[in-house]
């Protein structure tokens, strides 16, 4: 049963009374279609029509139905991916505050300070919140300086808690072990930084500096000694101040001598002198540094010290007249030290100074003493001795061990096994000479000649080979430039000089006109024209046998 409650009455058993002109109790439709979209509607009336008098719905419950909508039609929305994270250890990977600052230190036992003013750096690592302090290190100062404090996290009360880079700014003090640090500045990096984190920077200070530092850079007072030379003055005066010369030892007159580079040092603190080796790389000497020690040289000794055992006893002032001192280095000229002769021949630009200052020298230009090299001697081929062929002896002045010469391969491939031959009669006074006969083979492939005699019977010479294979050169030809006797150089009626015997070329064979015919080119038109009249003579009288013999048989 529905009943409403009267204004003003207490909900409770029999204070409401029951409406029996209300027939329907059912909820408000608030789902629709539009268009073919679903709807939401907001319901205007409750259960049994009575109008709603506020919306009961809340503003989550509004905005839920809001966008239902959208979810409907295309589901649920996607969320975006979350942002990736990333460590202090890599988003502050090296990234360094560096801070200026300075702290200062009591001096209890000493009269010229009474306080020391010590500069550091500090430094603040963003990755792990760790700190360091750094002393840069000062040349001289007798002070064990460089890192005061390691990396490390620092405390900043006796809570526990820790420096953070919020706590850090210009013209601040911070205690870190019990030591006051005041910071003045910091670099450009750690300006932007804090600037960007929203902490106001205060202005930058000046760095404080020591007083005694200071004082120290002040010049010392000059002291006039009123004697004229001074041992003491010449000490304090030239100490570390070396002349530098540059000279060398020529001992090349003498069994294996060589010319050496030596460096002669002259020590104005003491008019001491010595004498370093110059080493090169790989020049097979023994690595030591000094020819002579540092000690003085004497130029004049006394009559009677000429005797003096020096290798045993060190010399004196009462031995020697006069020692070495700088006036007696000049570039240009040679002294003589301990037996060796040297030429100076250059010096440093601090020597220079020095003597345009001390001795008015202003001319001491650099010597050269290189040697010049040889020209280079022109290879000259010795002259042919006559035994074998010129290439051959030309091989034992190529090589220790000779080699044999390169030859043509494609020609000996060309012409393998192509021989010329030619029969030749040997031009001669002697009576028995005229009817010899030789056959004349020449090598294409090696432009080779060998000479054949046949044997004849009862003619009182015994024939074979007269010539071995070998180059026959021209006798209008020279030693160091020898032409050889070539294929064009043998026709009918030629005369060819072999090791001063005269042939008279008389005959070929078919394969020589074939080749020369082939070959025209490499022939004069005479050579060719007696080579072809000669075979045109031969086949005459053959072919009139030939004829006289066919008509006998008719």
């Amino acid at each position: 049963m529905v009943s409403n409650p009267v204004h003003g009455l207490p909900l409770l058993p029999g204070m409401s009374f029951k409406d029996f002109t209300k027939t329907a109790f059912h909820r408000s439709q608030t789902l629709g279609y539009r268009n073919g979209y679903a709807i939401v509607r907001c319901p205007t009336v409750g259960i049994g029509g009575d109008r709603l008098q506020f919306n009961q719905l809340s503003q989550a419950e509004l905005h839920e139905l809001a966008n239902k909508a959208p979810v409907l039609t295309y589901g649920q929305p996607k969320q975006a991916p979350p942002a990736d994270f990333i460590p202090a250890h890599v988003a502050f990977d090296k990234k360094v505050l560096k801070f200026d600052a300075y702290f200062q230190e009591d001096v209890p036992m000493s009269t010229e300070e009474h306080y020391r003013i010590r500069q550091v750096n500090i430094y603040y690592y963003l990755e792990d919140d760790s700190m360091s302090v750094i002393e840069p290190v000062v040349e001289n100062s007798g002070i064990p300086q460089g890192k005061l404090i390691k990396r490390q996290r620092l405390a900043k009360n006796d809570r526990g808690d820790h420096y953070h880079w919020k706590d850090l700014n210009r013209g601040i003090n911070i205690t870190i072990y019990g030591k006051t640090f005041h910071i003045v500045d910091c670099d450009q990096f750690t300006q932007v930084f804090l600037e960007s984190q929203g902490i106001e920077l205060n202005p930058p200070e000046k760095m404080a500096l020591d007083p005694y530092t200071e004082l120290r850079k002040q010049p010392l007072r000059k002291y006039v000694t009123p004697s004229d030379f001074d041992q003491l003055k010449q000490f304090l005066t030239f100490d570390k101040q070396v002349l530098r010369f540059y000279a060398i030892w020529d001992d090349t007159d003498s069994m294996y001598g060589e010319c050496r580079t030596y460096i002669i040092h002259y020590y104005l603190m003491d008019d001491t002198v010595e004498i370093r080796e110059v080493h090169e790389r790989n020049d097979g000497r023994d690595p030591f540094p000094l020819l002579m020690n540092r000690q003085r040289i004497p130029k004049v000794l006394v009559e009677n010290a000429k005797n003096f055992p020096r290798c045993v006893l060190e010399i004196s002032d009462q031995e020697v007249l006069e020692w070495y001192t700088a006036k007696d280095f000049i570039v240009g000229k040679s002294l003589t030290i301990l037996g060796r002769t040297f030429f100076i021949y250059d010096c440093d630009p601090f020597t220079r100074r020095y003597y345009k200052d001390k001795f008015g020298i202003t001319d001491l230009p650099r010597i050269d003493v290189s040697k010049q090299e040889p020209p280079p001697v022109k290879q000259e081929l010795p002259p042919y001795n006559g035994y074998g062929l010129v290439e051959d002896s030309a091989q034992n002045c190529f090589a220790l061990i000779p080699k044999a010469p390169k030859k043509d391969i494609i020609k000996m491939l060309a012409n393998d096994n192509k021989v010329l031959r030619y029969l030749a009669a040997l031009e001669s006074p002697i009576p028995e000479d005229k009817d010899r006969r030789f056959v004349f083979s020449y090598f294409l492939s090696t432009d080779m000649i060998s000479i054949f005699e046949p044997p004849v019977r009862n003619s009182g010479i015994i024939g074979g080979k007269y010539l071995g294979r070998t180059k026959v050169v021209k006798p209008n030809s020279t030693v160091d430039n020898p032409i050889y006797y070539g294929p064009s150089d043998f026709f009918i009626g030629a005369v060819i000089e072999v090791f001063g015997h005269r042939f008279i070329i008389l005959d070929t064979d078919e394969y020589v006109l074939k080749y020369m015919e082939s070959n025209a080119a490499q022939y004069s038109p005479e050579a060719l024209a007696s080579i072809q009249n000669h075979v045109r003579k031969r086949e005459a009288p053959a072919s009139e046998s030939e004829r006289y013999s066919g008509m006998q048989c008719q």
